[in-house]
């Protein structure tokens, strides 16, 4: 018997790859036999190079501004002409201290830094996946370091963070690197929000980057104003627009890229329905899984793929949040929760793959005995 495992990382407390490993060692407890091919994957956010990441890329580190401006090592992956960029390790909200979050106060600059390092380096196709953001900045700290200029009324140039644009009253995009004209930029996305609104990217994300409700008010009238005034208001409606805190928005309109689902852009790209076919069973997880696990989730993505090929999903996951009850009708076919008792979150976390393991030996128990009975 062979099973496919496409796991995410369970944020905080282990990767992609060891979360599989673990779930395969708890499956061999039981029976030593089972084929488990295993694959690390991403939704477009952390983890998305060590996902695609191949023998014989390079890693490229170059200092560039962190989300507070501070200097920072950030890196992509370059494999010919392609470049591989997570956002999350110039822009991301791990590297914002908690008392000092406020995404009035954070870029995407060093996201930009890293995108035109690419291009300068002779890459033409890109990935940039850009989930896990410090940021509600519109994208503007990324078109800067692009060359855009923005201008509040007295002509005087911005400093580009997310308070800059309640200043805003001019840009200019004239100076773009012309070397965006010969790219090709897929964005790997995982959610699906417009820039503004009761969804936009301020009201839905704002408040786990340190939006207060009035700085969320205040954020969502100034990203409107920034799209009127690049005309892109368009643009601003879209799917994904609202992506990285508007970083979707920015993308697409000025640098000619593409949105695309993050977790099946991943899966395309490692290859994961080749195991499908001649696979039995599929399981899948998260670090944590509830109702908006649909909106461009790792196991809601495998799941959508495995059911092409009419296979049975099981999710891991640490902790099994609300209205779960949707994802059954989106290729889900169980849902186990790891952790086999009452315990404080950072014992959870310290305890993951341990708990993982025995909940996968658990299940393939259960898997076996199924087998039987029939």
């Amino acid at each position: 018997m062979k099973v496919t495992i496409a796991t995410d990382s369970f944020k905080g407390s282990a990767s992609s790859i060891e979360v599989a490993r673990a779930i395969e060692r708890g499956i061999h407890r039981v029976n030593p036999s089972v084929i488990c091919d295993k694959y690390p994957v991403a939704d477009g956010g952390e983890g998305l190079i060590n996902t695609l990441e191949q023998t014989g890329d390079e890693i490229v580190t170059i200092p560039v501004h962190g989300p507070l401006f501070e200097k920072v090592d950030a890196f992509y992956l370059k494999r010919g002409r392609m470049a591989v960029i997570e956002m999350a390790t110039a822009s991301g909200l791990p590297m914002v201290p908690e008392d000092k979050r406020n995404p009035l106060n954070t870029t995407t600059l060093g996201t930009g830094e890293l995108l035109l390092h690419a291009l300068e380096n002779g890459c033409t196709d890109l990935i940039i996946g850009i989930g896990g953001s410090a940021t509600n900045d519109g994208g503007i700290g990324l078109l800067t370091a692009l060359g855009a200029k923005f201008y509040d009324k007295n002509r005087k140039e911005l400093i580009p963070d997310g308070k800059a644009l309640q200043e805003l009253d001019s840009v200019d995009y004239s100076k773009l690197t012309p070397l965006l004209a010969k790219s090709n930029i897929r964005v790997a996305c995982d959610v699906d929000n417009p820039l503004c609104g009761e969804n936009g990217c301020s009201a839905i994300y704002g408040p786990q980057k340190g939006a207060t409700p009035q700085i969320i008010e205040v954020m969502d009238k100034s990203l409107r104003h920034f799209a009127k005034i690049s005309n892109k208001e368009d643009v601003a409606e879209m799917a994904g627009a609202g992506a990285a805190g508007g970083l979707g928005f920015a993308l697409c309109s000025f640098c000619g890229a593409k949105l695309e689902s993050g977790i099946t852009l991943v899966l395309d790209l490692i290859g994961i329905g080749e195991s499908l076919k001649d696979s039995s069973l599929v399981i899948t997880g998260e670090g944590k899984i509830d109702g908006q696990s649909v909106r461009g989730k790792v196991p809601v993505g495998v799941a959508s793929l495995a059911s092409k090929y009419n296979l049975e999903v099981i999710a891991f996951a640490g902790d099994i949040g609300s209205e779960t009850e949707v994802l059954y009708d989106h290729g889900i076919s169980a849902i186990v929760s790891t952790t086999n008792a009452a315990m404080p979150l950072a014992q959870a976390m310290a305890r993951s793959l341990e708990l993982t393991e025995d909940a996968a030996f658990r299940t393939w128990h259960l898997i076996e005995m199924a087998q039987k009975i029939k």
